[in-house]
Parts: C-alpha cells; sequence; structure tokens
C-alpha cells in the first residue's frame, strides 16, 4: 500500500512539474515505475478521478489565474496549456467553471478552482526533523483591510474546519484576487466570532473598497491596520508539514516579543498561511507596542 500512495504522489508531482506541457499516461506510467494500465487504476482509485481528468481540470484552474492576472489572448492561454482548439478550450472552461474565458477575462468573479489533493504518507505525520533547524522572525505591517471568509461551527483547526466546511472552499478563494497574493487561515479573536466557539475560518484578503462578488454562503468583515511578527520555518519535505507547523508552534509559544518593545495582541487574528514545503511554513501573530 505504502509502494501506491508514493506512486501516486509521484504522479501527481509529475503533473504539477510538467503541467504546461502535453503529458501522456505513459510519462506518469513511467514516473511511477508502473505500466500505463496499472498506473491509471492507483490513481483513479486513490484520487477518484482518471488523469487525463486530473490533468483537465488543473489546466483549467492554472489557465485561469492567467486569465484573471495576466493580459493575455484566450488563443494564446488555449494553446499555452495544450487545449488543441480555441473552441475546445473554451467549451472545457465553461463546463469547468459554469461562465465562458472571454466573459471571465473581462470581468473576474469567485469561480471553484481545481485544488488537487495532494497523497501524503500519513504514517509519516508525525515525524520529527533531526537536524538544527532556524526559524526567523520579522515585523510587518498589515494594512486596514476587508477580508472574505468562509465560517464553520465549532472548528478550531484545518482538519475540523474541512470536517465542517470542506476542503474545495481553498479553491474558490484562490480564484478571488487578494491583496497578499494568496487566501489566509485565521483564528479569530473573540469579538469577530460567530457563533463563539467558530474559531477558525478560511478566507481572503481584498481591499476596504472591494465591490466584487462576495460568494453565496461567504461573508466580508473588516479588519483594522496591525502589527505582526512572522513566523517561518525552513523549507520542508512535503510529508513532513505537521512537523513544520509544531515546529513554528512551538517557537511562538517560547518566543517573548517583550524583547523587541511590543505584546501580544489578542484584538486582531492570528494568521497562517498554507503549508508550501518548499518556502517554509509562515504564521503572522499579531502584537501591540508595549
Amino acid at each position: 500500500m505504502e509502494e501506491h500512495l508514493k506512486a501516486v504522489r509521484l504522479m501527481q508531482d509529475y503533473i504539477s512539474g510538467h503541467i504546461n506541457e502535453e503529458i501522456t499516461l505513459e510519462d506518469i506510467a513511467r514516473e511511477a515505475s508502473f505500466s500505463p494500465w496499472y498506473a491509471r487504476k492507483l490513481f483513479i482509485k486513490h484520487l477518484g478521478m482518471t488523469p487525463a481528468v486530473y490533468i483537465r481540470r488543473l489546466k483549467l484552474s492554472k489557465s485561469a489565474l492567467r486569465l484573471r492576472d495576466e493580459n493575455c489572448q484566450i488563443l494564446e492561454v488555449a494553446f499555452d496549456m495544450g487545449f488543441g482548439s480555441v473552441d475546445g478550450y473554451q467549451r472545457a472552461f465553461r463546463r469547468e467553471f459554469g461562465c465562458n474565458p472571454k466573459e471571465y477575462s473581462s470581468s473576474p468573479v469567485p469561480i471553484w478552482l481545481f485544488t488537487p489533493n495532494l497523497i501524503i504518507d500519513k504514517e509519516r505525520k508525525v515525524s520529527e526533523m533531526s537536524e538544527i533547524r532556524n526559524v526567523f522572525i520579522q515585523v510587518i505591517e498589515k494594512p486596514t483591510r476587508k477580508v472574505i471568509i468562509k465560517r464553520g461551527i465549532k472548528a478550531a483547526e484545518y482538519f475540523s474546519y474541512c470536517e465542517e466546511v470542506g476542503c474545495d472552499v481553498w479553491g474558490l478563494l484562490k480564484s478571488i484576487k487578494s491583496i497578499s497574493g494568496e487566501p489566509v487561515c485565521l483564528w479569530l479573536p473573540k469579538h469577530l466570532r460567530k457563533p463563539a466557539a467558530n474559531e477558525y475560518v478560511q478566507g481572503v484578503e481584498v481591499e476596504t473598497d472591494y465591490t466584487g462578488t462576495v460568494p453565496e454562503g461567504f461573508e466580508i468583515i473588516d479588519l483594522p491596520k496591525a502589527t505582526y511578527l512572522l513566523f517561518r520555518g525552513e523549507p520542508f519535505a512535503e510529508e513532513d508539514y505537521v512537523a513544520a507547523i509544531n515546529e513554528i508552534w512551538d517557537a511562538e509559544k517560547k518566543y517573548n516579543p517583550e524583547f523587541i518593545g511590543f505584546e501580544w495582541d489578542s484584538d486582531n487574528p492570528r494568521i497562517q498561511l498554507e503549508p508550501v514545503g518548499e518556502r517554509g511554513y509562515i504564521e503572522l501573530v499579531p502584537v501591540k507596542k508595549k
């Protein structure tokens, strides 16, 4: 079983690294060291879709972000992402997102981007990083802003949030252009919780004059200008994400902000960024001047 999970993850990694190229079943099967027939069978078993569907959905989501952020032509995007024709790309885009790519390019709205569930060896969830590692800390300022959020009921961290709300919320949030460049997870202070038990939410920071669409079931809240200590760990292997998070949590518990003239601020949310191995795990903890 472990060998099969590793093979599926190798196929996912190959697809991610070659998403702007033509990817065949033979390509990913070779990466997994299995026959094309067996590689496809494993892919469907562990991810619930064929490699072709997975690749198409990922290509479409990548193309949507290009249309949102770049001044590019539909034709250019279609062929760059490996679609044989503009008509085929437009049909696939509409089936996936419910709108025409030209309409989306001129007036982006929140859409449900495909965010793959990366296979991780669950036996290594509590692995320890043996080498001495550094945690980097810097003071940053967050401007006055709004945050579009999706609330749960009693969620206090990522896993309980996914059980209540679902993990696919992240894809929708990624489609909304953020002033910080990516969605965020927030541990809300008591005065912003609704219901009172719901501490952890996912959201996206936008400008104070945001006039775009707020998706159904989401709401928009105001956050004031605030000072944060940014804690960032060293890069980590993706399967060590739990250890990387614990590493930062331990550093936060041990750190005394009084050394630099601050104290912890309980009136602003603590912020978690998506754990990305190549950049290191990042959290922002609010502080205020003593």
